[in-house]
């Protein structure tokens, strides 16, 4: 299965986290870090822009194929310090986890 389809697919089966789960609101100074919300990119194409670290966590494990919780862990900590991670390589290149 390509990375495209992986991750459309785990868009898609992740979409009813979004309502779920909602990061929390802005801060008065529109800070983005500790927002809750990060990006995934396949290489050089983002696949996930502002979104939830638990959906996040949830596609980028899909896509790398590793349990979700180590993943979740990395987008919590890349949402606080703002240092993106790469969790895997795959065809289309690095899956990373970034600050929104």
């Amino acid at each position: 299965m390509s990375v495209m389809k992986k991750a459309t697919t785990a868009v898609a089966g992740s979409l009813f986290l979004v309502g779920m789960a909602a990061g929390p609101s802005m801060a008065a100074d529109n800070s983005t870090v500790n927002d809750g919300l990060v990006n995934v990119t396949v290489g050089d194409v983002t696949v996930l822009e502002d979104v939830n670290v638990g959906v996040a966590a949830d596609v980028t494990a899909q896509i790398c194929g590793v349990e979700v919780g180590p993943v979740a862990v990395l987008g919590e900590a890349v949402d606080a310090t703002s240092t993106k991670s790469v969790v895997c390589t795959d065809n289309g290149g690095p899956v990373t986890i970034i600050q929104n």
